[in-house]
């Protein structure tokens, strides 16, 4: 065959791809389009979880197709994902979509427990995957990054509140720990609840400003993801590509450890079932056995990555059952986030709250703390042998969003949602690190 030939017929293959949408030919999507537009103009479709899907699918495949293909928008602004949280966002803020699909959107996402299931599943795939050797040096060396993290905001806040008039103290206490305390009900509300009990002033007046500069930051963090991933495409030694945080990590791993062996459907079902079970395992500590550690509430998906990590670590998981909920994860990652971005846009983000917050001081403030996470997380984590890239996303990013919606933006746009169990080890754990800071801190500075 001559290359000539070849040529042509991989053009053809490759101009045949460019017309499909979320794999499938450009006629099939377009009558799912019109369908969808007619059912959502005349509100026939249905509320329940099938009418979720397809609202989410049909949104999420749109937007997402779009944003992979505007050149400059795919390359420095995070693409598909980023598009399809906006776009869903904005179709809410203009009224575009019926009401009644938000609400049932959010249920979809929140009640229904959608996001807690992809969540469950991408915290289980993603640390059942890793080599248990490489496990207890990354979780040791975790923590360390996440203060380094929490300093470097600090630091850049407090420098930028030097250039507006803020002092230290408020800039520590109204900007930084709100943004960096692990999300709205994790963070903004207990701190309210802090703030309110050490000194006495108005929880709802503390709360109303936190949650202003929550959002500011959380929009900064997600588009620096996507400008972090592309600092890696361009600087590809300072990160793992998402695969891991360990620098040098085959070290630490045998050759026959990296040879994987043929896994059934069944597995992969059954790595669903080692989800649901450590999801039940971290509910019944966090409910029940232990909801509190020294006054701070632990919540579920910390318990979770706590004893995930315990049976691998102890080798409890069989192997083909590990590569199980790791196919399941990458089919999760792979196939649903468009989806679960256009739902974070719907049910978890108010384009209103975010445009009322904005004020040029905010702003700049914001984005400095952003930016001190990203330098202080990376920095600290490039010293205990972590990819500087991967740590700023995970411990430092994660930590300046809203939780776990936030989490999942900033992974996906910085294309590394396998590293979901680290970003939750930051919001989490991380943001209950900040709720003891801001007790003692409240105290010295009021």
């Amino acid at each position: 065959m001559s290359d000539v030939k070849v040529s042509k017929e991989i053009k053809e293959v490759k101009e045949t791809k460019g017309l499909k949408m979320f794999g499938m030919p450009l006629h099939v999507y377009a009558i799912f389009a019109v369908v969808m537009v007619a059912g959502l103009a005349t509100e026939t479709i249905s509320t329940d979880l099938a009418g979720g899907f397809a609202i989410l699918f049909f949104l999420g495949i749109t937007f997402g197709e779009i944003g992979d293909r505007i050149p400059v928008w795919k390359e420095y602004i995070g693409g598909g994902a980023i598009l399809a949280f906006l776009g869903a966002a904005y179709l809410v803020y203009q009224g575009i979509l019926p009401e009644r699909y938000v609400d049932s959107t959010t249920n979809f996402m929140a009640s229904t427990g959608f996001l807690t299931l992809f969540i469950t599943v991408l915290i289980t795939g993603s640390i059942l995957s890793v080599n248990r050797k490489l496990l207890i040096k990354s979780f040791a060396g975790y923590i360390p990054a996440i203060l380094g993290g929490v300093a470097g905001a600090m630091l850049l806040g407090g420098i930028g509140g030097l250039f507006i008039g803020v002092p230290f103290k408020d800039v520590v206490m109204r900007y930084v720990l709100p943004v960096m305390g692990g999300g709205n009900g994790g963070g903004a509300i207990p701190l309210s609840e802090i703030w309110h009990q050490v000194t006495g002033e108005s929880q709802e007046g503390y709360y109303s400003f936190a949650i202003a500069i929550l959002t500011i930051a959380n929009i900064v963090a997600i588009f620096s993801g996507a400008l972090l991933n592309k600092l890696g495409e361009q600087r590809p030694s300072l990160t793992g590509n998402g695969s891991d945080l360990i620098r040098n990590e085959s070290a630490y791993i045998d050759t026959a450890e990296k040879q994987e062996k043929k896994i059934t459907n069944r597995e992969i079902a059954a790595g669903l079932v080692l989800a649901t079970m450590f999801f039940a395992l971290g509910r019944l500590f966090s409910g029940y056995l232990l909801p509190t550690i020294g006054g701070v509430v632990i919540h579920q998906y910390a318990y979770m990555v706590v004893f995930v990590a315990i049976f691998n670590a102890m080798g409890m998981i069989p192997e083909e059952l590990k590569m199980g909920a790791k196919k399941l994860q990458t089919f999760f990652t792979g196939q649903f986030i468009w989806v679960i971005m256009a739902g974070v846009g719907i049910a978890y983000t108010d384009l209103g709250e975010l445009f009322a917050a904005i004020t040029l001081g905010n702003v700049f403030i914001a984005t400095l703390i952003v930016f001190g996470a990203i330098i202080g997380s990376g920095f600290i984590g490039y010293l205990v042998g972590f990819y500087p890239i991967d740590t700023a996303v995970t411990a430092g990013l994660c930590m300046a969003n809203r939780g776990g919606s936030g989490d999942l933006a900033v992974l996906g746009a910085a294309k590394r949602m396998d590293l979901i169990s680290y970003g939750q080890i930051a919001s989490r754990l991380g943001g209950g690190m900040v709720l003891i800071i801001a007790s003692v801190l409240f105290s010295i500075f009021v």
